[in-house]
């Protein structure tokens, strides 16, 4: 039995090695054809390569404006959800990420293809192919080290350099018109509320004028009770304003969220007070209170938000939205593509395995075809793959 086992496992060692060196035969056979052809193919692809119009690559670095702590972030505590709403959007977890997502928005891309004409030059039917063309030969990234890169392949060195340069430039355009910073958040927050403002308290103003003063409203003397009414409805407003913005990222069971609904309750509740001990004036002297009252309310309202506005503008001032740029682009001196060596090699290789299982395909088969049987089915195969086709079967040949 043993005798058996080790005859069986010698046979098997045969046939491995016949196998091996049918194998060794086969290159041996064709090693003209292995060696020439793949040479014969990179040497090609190496001339191919020379008439391939060559391509420059320009890389542009610059460091994106830096997001700083302002001067007045502890002073916004005195408008309270105001200035929690001023400055909520401030501060990014990663800020080169948003600069790379503008220099790859339409605004900047729309802006390099009309500065450029790049329609024409790329030869495009639609805007849209264009900035697909443009992403195509762009490349922006935002490394660890804080900078922001950007390649651009193009044809003409020039062109390639004023096109990463160009890319910058649009960037500072683009954030001219944003608001990014918290010093420019800020001021276009109090911007806005300061204009709103102005045009209420010259409503209030004009209606205060239209109410006439009489005797016995000056008798009345409302100034102090007014007054600290108005400053009242101020800070319930920007009370207000500081719980809508908690809401926005605040549970209604959290402490802080709780403690200002707690400060906004208790502030109206004074505020009703002193509504409630003025609502028993005469209608003359009523009407006069409550629109110097309103005039009292608009006027503080606009003190504060007008305070806010110019220490924004100084800290958009201080701080900017300055583009640091580290590299100017050059024209390259050197072109990036064609990479005529790595193409020969790449072509012999490529070349050189296909042509080695070609001949052992071919071998195969013609070891297969001294098999009746495997020839049978090689020819079945054949049929089956011309009527695939819808080509006409092989006659056979007959003999006269």
């Amino acid at each position: 039995m043993n005798n058996l086992v080790n005859q069986n496992s010698q046979d098997e060692q045969a046939e491995d090695e016949i196998s091996l060196l049918d194998l060794l035969q086969t290159v041996a056979d064709n090693l003209k054809l292995l060696t020439l052809g793949p040479l014969a193919v990179g040497v090609t692809a190496l001339g191919i390569s020379f008439a391939i119009t060559p391509t420059y690559t320009a890389t542009t670095q610059f460091l994106p404006p830096q997001q700083q702590q302002s001067a007045v972030a502890g002073m916004l505590a005195s408008l309270g959800g105001l200035g929690g709403l001023a400055g909520a959007a401030a501060g990014l977890k990663n800020p080169g990420d948003q600069y790379v997502a503008y220099l790859k928005s339409n605004s900047v891309e729309d802006a390099l293809i009309e500065r450029f004409k790049l329609q024409e030059r790329y030869d495009a039917k639609f805007k849209q192919d264009t900035r697909d063309k443009l992403e195509k030969n762009a490349r922006i990234s935002s490394g660890k080290d804080g900078l922001i890169t950007v390649e651009i392949d193009d044809t003409d060195a020039v062109i390639a350099a004023q096109l990463a340069n160009g890319f910058v430039e649009e960037l500072g355009n683009l954030l001219d018109r944003l608001a990014v910073t918290e010093a420019q958040q800020r001021r276009l927050f109090f911007e806005k509320q300061l204009k709103q403002t102005q045009d209420k308290l010259t409503q209030a103003e004009q209606a205060l004028r239209s109410s006439g003063v009489n005797a016995s409203a000056l008798k009345s003397n409302p100034q102090a009770a007014v007054v600290a009414v108005a400053q009242l409805q101020a800070q319930v407003t920007a009370q207000e304003v500081k719980v809508a913005s908690l809401r926005g990222y605040l549970t209604d069971s959290a402490p802080d969220f709780k403690q200002a609904m707690t400060e906004l309750g208790a502030l109206r509740a004074q505020l009703n007070k002193l509504e409630a001990a003025g609502n028993g004036q005469s209608g003359a002297n009523s009407d006069y209170v409550a629109r110097y009252r309103e005039f009292k309310y608009q006027e503080t309202l606009f003190e504060l938000f007008a305070k806010q506005y110019e220490m924004a503008k100084i800290d958009e001032a201080r701080e900017g939205a300055v583009i640091q740029v580290l590299d100017v682009a050059q024209p390259p001196e050197k072109k990036s593509k064609p990479k005529k060596a790595l193409i020969a090699i790449l072509a012999t290789l490529g070349s050189g395995f296909a042509l080695l299982l070609y001949v052992f395909v071919r071998q195969a088969l013609r070891n297969a075809s001294q098999s009746p049987e495997s020839a049978e089915k090689i020819g079945r195969i054949k049929a089956s793959f011309r009527r695939a086709f819808g080509l006409k079967p092989t006659q056979a040949k007959t003999s006269t």
